[in-house]
């Protein structure tokens, strides 16, 4: 059997609602170049029939039951691990590829860039109406070589907290410490910024991702993840220069009161968080007083606060609908 060129490694778990509907837009792109492996950290519903199903009609697909959930750092590796493929594209189970999305990484893979990042627009839970027509805004391809990790950092760090965007050469990340990363959430970015990158960048203009907006199996976690992990992570990168980490996130981004406000509004923070948090932290007094206050603030009245001033003042494309979204995912 050929090996492939390029290993679609999809880690998965609980998403039989969503994963053949991404399946289906990857199989039209599968050749013997290309595989598709799924890796599921062993799913309680219907995941592994549905992709089974697809796997027996299409050689291109592997499917591997892992016997327990790992979590997504952790079966991500693993996915590369099993992957055959001289690249991996780390896509996500509920997103799509658009049509020509391999062709073009195909041909960048074969231009010799060990990392490429793929640009995606936003749309809808249904896939109808488009919310964001590029995450990176951007009209023209753009190179990084070995020397401008700290523009690339800058540039994409803050897209590619997105995990679908990332196709990477299979040796550097086997090449890599990944264990000390697991519980990070963002395995992959760790693995491309712990150190210099031994080959060139390209980040693909063209956005040939469709995200599903406000469906992330995280979005119960994401104020510990946003305040917290994130910033940790960030400014763990010896490398890399304070004011491009500044650029990314403050370390401790909960310490802005319009942050936990913007939180507040889309669900993620609520008095039990500032229990867990802040009641015993040595805070002022005002500022705490305030942290507590917005815990108990009502979030329609806010959310519908923050689509105004969205829309009115930063003309953000995700308004009321990302909230929405972002509360009830």
């Amino acid at each position: 059997m050929k090996i492939p060129l390029l290993s679609i490694c999809i880690a998965t778990y609980n998403r039989a609602e969503y994963i053949g509907e991404t399946i289906d837009s990857i199989i039209p792109q599968l050749d013997d170049d290309v595989e598709l492996l799924v890796v599921d950290g062993a799913s309680s519903d219907n995941t592994e029939d549905i992709v089974q199903e697809f796997a027996q009609k299409d050689h291109h697909i592997r499917y591997v039951r892992l016997p327990s959930k790992g979590g997504v750092d952790q079966d991500y590796d693993k996915s590369v691990e099993l992957a055959r493929g001289e690249f991996c594209w780390l896509f996500t189970d509920d997103d799509l590829l658009k049509p020509g999305a391999v062709d073009y990484v195909i041909t960048a893979i074969r231009e010799g860039y060990g990392l490429i990042i793929v640009n995606a627009e936003v749309r809808d839970c249904k896939f109808i109406d488009i919310l964001e027509q590029k995450r990176l805004s951007m009209r023209e391809n753009k190179i990084y070589d070995v020397n401008q990790m700290e523009s690339l950092f800058i540039d994409a760090l803050a897209y590619i907290s997105f995990i679908g965007a990332i196709v990477i050469r299979r040796s550097i990340w086997l090449s890599r410490e990944r264990e000390l990363y697991f519980g990070t959430e963002f395995i992959h970015v760790c693995v491309i910024f712990q150190k210099p990158l031994p080959e060139a960048t390209i980040i693909i203009a063209e956005p040939y991702i469709s995200i599903r907006y406000g469906n992330s199996q995280w979005t119960p976690r994401s104020f510990d993840i946003w305040m917290f992990k994130w910033p940790k992570l960030v400014w763990s990168f010896a490398h890399i220069s304070d004011q491009a980490k500044q650029h990314i996130t403050l370390k401790d981004p909960w310490r802005i009161l319009r942050n936990l406000i913007f939180q507040r509004g889309i669900g993620t923070y609520t008095s039990m968080h500032y229990h867990k948090y802040f009641s015993g932290i040595s805070s002022a007094g005002i500022w705490k007083i305030s942290a507590w206050l917005i815990s108990q603030l009502p979030i329609k009245v806010l959310a519908h606060f923050l689509y105004c001033y969205n829309r009115l003042v930063r003309n953000n494309a995700l308004t009321l609908y990302d909230l929405n979204a972002k509360r009830k995912g």
